[in-house]
């Protein structure tokens, strides 16, 4: 009698267990992340670099045939400096690629809805409130960005110590009449506890 095939082994995520009453429960434990079979070059972090200049994110880089993943790109960055400097440069100019974006999709014509009488005529038309809060998010999403890549340009931040390029400066004024006149009170003080000692 023929032995029956052997089942496909799976790749099990193992779940713990659950706990007591008002404790939370974890996260399952995942595999890893498979680790790319890439190896670096140059031709191939020019076009990651590229690509990060131009607005795309390094997720969707990483999601298009023939790209290494995440994990590969990281250890590029910590193996490679010219490739780390590079990918810097590239981050700050995805920051002006995002400012642009910005521009243009708050120049975009909205759009619009009609509305209508019980007659099915137009009688008004009225920008879509719908379309508005979805330019707005898309809007915040690269302000917020923008700003984290490149703060000195694009942040809000207020610099209170002042920056090497123009330092901070206290300026005190001091009138040499209210001055003197100070130190000749203090002296006569203490000529007078002397005296009296």
């Amino acid at each position: 009698m023929p032995e029956p095939a052997a089942k496909p082994s799976k790749r099990v995520i193992a779940y713990p267990k659950a706990v007591g009453k008002g404790k939370v429960a974890q996260q399952p434990v995942r595999a890893p992340e498979k680790e790319s079979k890439s190896t670096y070059t140059t031709h191939m972090a020019d076009f990651i670099c590229i690509r990060l200049s131009e607005g795309e994110s390094l997720q969707e880089i990483v999601k298009t045939e023939g790209m290494p993943n995440r994990a590969t790109v990281y250890r590029w960055l910590l193996e490679q400096p010219l490739f780390c400097d590079k990918y810097i440069r590239a981050r700050e100019e995805q920051a002006d690629t995002l400012a642009d974006e910005i521009i243009g999709i708050a120049d975009e014509s909205p759009e619009t809805v009609e509305v209508l009488n019980k007659h099915g005529e137009v009688i008004d038309i009225k920008i879509d409130s719908g379309y508005v809060a979805y330019q707005k998010q898309r809007i915040e999403a690269r302000k917020w960005t923008a700003m984290k890549l490149k703060p000195k340009k694009y942040g809000d931040k207020l610099e209170l110590a002042g920056d090497p390029a123009n330092p901070l400066k206290m300026e005190v004024q001091v009138e040499s009449d209210t001055y003197l006149s100070a130190i000749m009170k203090n002296a006569e003080l203490k000529r007078q506890v002397a005296a009296n000692e």
